[in-house]
């Protein structure tokens, strides 16, 4: 969300919808997709300075970026036709509906490749949080870890987004909650993340198609509903603090 992947997938998902693609098995989330990777690379681009990533230059240069796309989805929903702008607002809460098999397909060898990718510098990320001096001299790239995560996950969001579009507080919860039940080595983080996560998911997909049946609600007003509260809690308790 920072880095504004999630709104270079979204502008993505939304101009395949005017343009008629979101009617196709793999129009929009390989649109989507598309856009959220072009993101990547600006960000990455604009965030760069003389070979190394300074997070704080990154992190400006995407709430730059992320907010010029919210201005292309805003414009957008201003000027959509009232048939595409159900289908384009309800995407944009999450929606499940127009995931099929055929994209699931495309799109899984990214995020597979994201996931791996991640899970074979567990280790590393193990070492990085005694702090970045200290990894150095265990013999840790530091600014190579960097690229990796940074890549890794902006993989995994954009294929994520591309598939159901903007849920919110997933990313943000579970790791956090997983971490508290279960440490911080990453080696069982990052599968114990993906599993619960996408259990989450279903759980709140489930949800939001029976709380109010026959009017289905979007995934994303059911994970923000508790996940706003629960992170209040997590705040309050101050075992976030501890996490970070």
């Amino acid at each position: 969300y920072i880095l504004g992947v999630s709104s270079g997938a979204a502008v993505g998902a939304i101009v395949a919808i005017l343009m008629g693609f979101g009617t196709l098995s793999v129009g929009l989330p390989l649109t989507s997709f598309a856009g959220g990777l072009l993101t990547i690379l600006i960000v990455f681009y604009s965030g760069r300075q003389e070979g190394k990533i300074h997070p704080n230059t990154l992190l400006l240069a995407g709430v730059i970026v992320s907010s010029f796309l919210s201005a292309l989805i805003m414009f957008f929903l201003s000027v959509s036709p009232r048939e595409e702008l159900r289908t384009i607002v309800f995407w944009l809460m999450g929606d499940f509906s127009l995931s099929n098999y055929q994209a699931i397909r495309l799109i899984f060898p990214y995020l597979l490749f994201a996931f791996l990718l991640l899970y074979a510098h567990a280790r590393q990320f193990n070492l990085i949080l005694s702090g970045e001096e200290s990894a150095l001299q265990l013999g840790v790239n530091v600014e190579r870890l960097k690229m990796i995560a940074y890549v890794g996950a902006s993989l995994m969001t954009a294929a994520s987004v591309s598939m159901c579009g903007l849920i919110g507080f997933v990313g943000l919860i579970v790791p956090h909650s997983v971490r508290l039940m279960f440490g911080p080595d990453h080696r069982l983080l990052l599968p114990a993340s993906a599993f619960i996560g996408a259990s989450l998911l279903i759980a709140s997909d489930t949800l939001g198609r029976t709380l109010f049946s026959p009017v289905e609600l979007p995934v994303g007003v059911i994970t923000a509903a508790f996940g706003g509260p629960f992170f209040i809690y997590l705040l309050r308790t101050r075992k976030v603090v501890k996490i970070l």
